[in-house]
């Protein structure tokens, strides 16, 4: 196997440890790569203002795949390179047929992001909330507005919760009702949320962007990942590499798995050549 041209890594469970810190041995096998000529991209379902605390950990400012492939971002310009964005007229179905599926399961709710054009637009202005989701928000600083209003504006990614459920049991419910043609289903935590997509729109359509990009081949792209928004990358590069703590989906997606009981599986690949 030759070495990877082109290196994308999820963050959060992989290039991350579990208290949110860049592993060092990732930081400096990445920097490596980069000195030797490699490309480095973070390849996350976080929108891409949610990277800047992974940025400061490292002497990178790579391009990046966010929010689960819709946005492609220049980290070094703090420019948006490309969006593809759901229309409101999609996210409505989406949302009438969820509501219709969880009348009968328990409650929902909805939150949306949008692109904007910098990671320093006004927060409210990018993630907005229904009046049910924000009284469960991890933090504050979001808009919130009633559903129709949530939805009113395109958005990259809208995202669906019941926190009484896992991820996976909402997925199994909610995916055979969501038309491909209309929005493409995943997760990326086991917590009760979902993250719809533009159709066909997921990690590998920004990795397979960056790799046109840079001028180079599928068979000299590896990526790293570990949770269902991660398949479609991990299947489409030359070389796609699951973490130890991937779910088993994942594992059967990639052609490598890293060792267990490490939190530097990144390292543990990428060693062999820098």
């Amino acid at each position: 196997m030759d070495a990877p041209k082109f290196i994308a890594s999820d963050i959060d469970g992989t290039f991350l440890n579990p208290d949110h810190r860049v592993v060092p041995r990732n930081r400096d096998v990445v920097t490596r790569a980069v000195e030797d000529g490699a490309k480095f991209a973070l390849a996350t379902g976080r929108p891409h203002r949610w990277i800047q605390p992974v940025l400061e950990q490292i002497p990178l400012r790579p391009l990046c795949v966010t929010s689960n492939g819709a946005v492609v971002y220049d980290s070094d310009q703090d420019q948006i390179l490309r969006a593809i964005e759901m229309d409101s007229a999609a996210m409505n179905e989406i949302v009438t047929t969820v509501q219709e599926i969880m009348a009968r399961h328990g409650e929902v709710s909805f939150a949306v992001e949008r692109a904007g054009l910098s990671a320093k637009d006004p927060l409210d202005e990018l993630y907005v909330v229904d009046e049910i989701y924000a009284e469960h928000a991890p933090f504050e600083g979001f808009g919130v507005a009633p559903v129709e209003g949530v939805v009113a504006q395109p958005a990259v990614k809208l995202i669906i919760r019941n926190p009484d459920m896992q991820s996976q049991e909402l997925f199994d419910l909610i995916n055979p009702h969501v038309d491909p043609e209309i929005g493409h289903v995943t997760f990326s935590i086991p917590d009760g949320m979902l993250e719809v997509a533009a159709p066909g729109i997921s990690k590998e359509v920004g990795v397979e962007f960056l790799a046109s990009h840079y001028g180079i081949a599928r068979k000299d792209v590896m990526t790293f990942g570990d949770m269902p928004n991660d398949i479609e990358m991990l299947e489409w590069a030359g070389v796609g590499v699951a973490m130890d703590n991937a779910v088993q989906a994942v594992k059967d997606a990639a052609d490598i798995v890293t060792v267990s009981n490490t939190e530097a599986g990144v390292a543990h690949i990428l060693e062999r050549w820098f």
